[in-house]
């Protein structure tokens, strides 16, 4: 994490800290997204509505070409069964109804990311690649030791590009695969993606240190509002990302949020900190259709309010596109 500097850097980090013009570009940029904010209501009369998603206006910040979506999941058990349904299956989300989403993102690419719901089932996940075009759509698979070399080359020609590991819910391998499944895919150039909480992250640190491939965390860590970058998971990711192969997803900034909506104020906190600190490891995803929302767990976010909440967090237009295009090019192969 490199200081920023030069006339468009906004912010010089030493050590954490801010300097005047931080503060002098940080209002600006706050008044540009209150300007923008009311054009947004304005704007919420042309109702572009999407299921599973709070509010109906587009976004006030106007995301550059070939934005993409690094985090979103589909649901379509009238096609693909859920393997494990659960108590409160998830609802069902399509490709078509997250076409509608886009209208108010204005996102271009997306990472389809296959839910705990289907385990290791990741049909629904390479049906909606191949319906959103390989030219726009990676996606992300759940798997365990049968997979197969064959099975893998398979989902990677379907546009797979890392696996994902998720110890928050029931649902494919657990934290004791991570570094041999990493091994696995590492000759395809894939990566791991983890979706852990914060004292996960810090309870399997010697798991996922030094890995042979790139490492993903999900949804800022799910770092606690309540405690924000003071928790020592945030600290500890700092240092992966250090070390050269690890991202993060600016996403799910719901997550641990007692202040919740519309402003996330803790969580947000934590977003634009890590912005902040290493924009070049950053990347961005809505978490669409939201299923935490969908169990009654959060109150549904508002898409298009997140993708403003972002634009908050890193004032800089260079930072937005490397965000939300270049590093997605990056790691995932667009």
């Amino acid at each position: 994490m490199t200081p920023q500097t030069g006339p468009d850097s906004g912010t010089f980090i030493t050590s954490g800290s801010l300097t005047r013009r931080t503060l002098v570009r940080g209002a600006l940029a706050g008044v540009a997204l209150a300007a923008g904010g009311a054009a947004a209501s304005a704007q919420a009369s042309e109702n572009y509505h999407a299921p599973f998603s709070a509010g109906t206006g587009r976004a006030a910040y106007r995301a550059p070409g070939q934005a993409t979506d690094c985090h979103m999941h589909v649901f379509d058990p009238d096609r693909f069964p859920y393997p494990l349904p659960g108590a409160t299956p998830p609802p069902k989300a399509t490709v078509s109804d997250y076409r509608l989403l886009q209208r108010r993102t204005g996102t271009q690419r997306t990472v389809v990311v296959t839910p705990s719901n289907y385990s290791t089932d990741n049909r629904c996940t390479l049906d909606a690649i191949s319906q959103l075009g390989r030219r726009n759509a990676r996606g992300i698979a759940v798997i365990d030791t049968t997979f197969s070399d064959a099975a893998l080359r398979e989902l990677d020609e379907g546009g797979i590009r890392g696996i994902r590991f998720n110890l928050t819910r029931p649902g494919g391998a657990g934290a004791e695969l991570i570094r041999p499944l990493a091994e696995r895919v590492a000759d395809l150039g894939w990566h791991v993606q983890i979706h852990m909480t914060a004292e996960g992250i810090l309870e399997n640190l010697p798991r996922i240190s030094g890995l042979p491939t790139d490492l993903v965390i999900d949804h800022m860590g799910r770092i606690p509002g309540s405690t924000g970058i003071a928790h020592p998971a945030y600290a500890a990711i700092l240092g992966l990302v250090d070390a050269g192969n690890t991202w993060v997803k600016l996403s799910g900034v719901y997550h641990e949020s007692p202040v919740g909506p519309p402003s996330y104020s803790d969580r947000a906190a934590v977003g634009a900190a890590f912005a902040r600190s290493a924009p070049e490891r950053m990347l961005w995803g809505s978490d669409w259709p939201h299923p935490t929302a969908s169990r009654g767990e959060v109150p549904m976010p508002d898409d298009a309010a997140m993708l403003d909440l972002f634009a908050s967090w890193v004032p800089r237009q260079r930072d937005r596109k490397r965000i939300l295009v270049d590093n997605p090019e990056t790691l995932y192969g667009f």
